[in-house]
């Protein structure tokens, strides 16, 4: 594909993300009552992954001060016109990892979305069902932060979004102390990066569990449950379930 080709291709798959993500009412309301358990106005937000900034918007229509983290250029660009003018919203361009400097990025150019870091994410997603029509096209260097960086120039945030396909662990690997609350994606073609997430903030604090499947914005369990429990429950979720996220509590934090 000719770099114009890419460039064609990738706006095209921009436009479908803004209508899909910005474009449901329904979908607005119902992921605001979610983020309401985990953030209160005046609160700060990290939007790790930001993409086409649904979640940002989310984190601000509930009164939340945002630092949304996204290393594609294309994204970005959509980012600052939506975004760009907001003085609580902070745009970083670059993509989050254990520790700073560049890493590769493999970008799917028809859906920026699963745009990813991780080679092994993309072995695993070339023969599941539901992703060998996926392409990754051409390859990108970009700068690498931390979540450790970004909390030592921004503050320490109530709530941290992680939504990076694949490179969830790699994301906690560069995270040094317990935060009240976050979310990271989970895969069922890379269910050991979620077992890794799991293992890591056990490490950090003493957390408790639950999950979101696919795009419900909806939590699975009535209460939160142990590292163990949700280990389990993610292993026997069907191929098909595809994704979801993971939410993590400290135990002495707000549900």
């Amino acid at each position: 594909m000719s770099r114009l080709g890419a460039t064609l291709t990738e706006w095209r798959g921009l436009v479908r993300s803004l209508v899909l993500y910005h474009g449901n009412r329904a979908r607005h309301r119902a992921m605001d009552a979610l983020h309401r358990r985990f953030l209160a106005p005046g609160d700060l937000a990290f939007d790790i992954g930001a993409h086409v900034g649904d979640r940002t918007s989310s984190f601000r229509r509930i009164g939340a001060r945002v630092v949304a983290v996204e290393p594609q250029p294309g994204p970005m660009r959509l980012l600052r016109l939506v975004h760009g003018r907001d003085r609580d919203v902070t745009l970083v361009e670059a993509a989050v990892g254990a520790a700073e400097g560049t890493i590769e990025l493999h970008i799917n150019s028809a859906n920026p979305t699963v745009t990813t870091a991780s080679g092994a994410f993309l072995a695993a997603a070339r023969d599941a069902d539901g992703w060998r029509e996926q392409r990754w096209d051409r390859t990108l260097s970009v700068p690498m932060t931390s979540l450790d960086a970004l909390i030592a120039r921004h503050g320490l945030p109530a709530f941290v979004k992680i939504d990076v396909e694949g490179f969830e662990d790699a994301v906690l690997a560069g995270l040094s102390q317990p935060l009240p609350a976050l979310s990271f994606e989970f895969t069922t073609i890379a269910r050991d990066v979620a077992g890794r997430c799991l293992d890591r903030l056990a490490d950090l604090g003493r957390y408790r569990f639950n999950l979101s499947l696919g795009e419900e914005q909806r939590l699975a369990f009535a209460e939160p449950i142990v590292a163990g429990a949700m280990r389990d429950h993610l292993a026997a979720l069907p191929q098909r379930a595809n994704s979801g996220d993971v939410y993590a509590t400290l135990a002495a934090t707000r549900p």
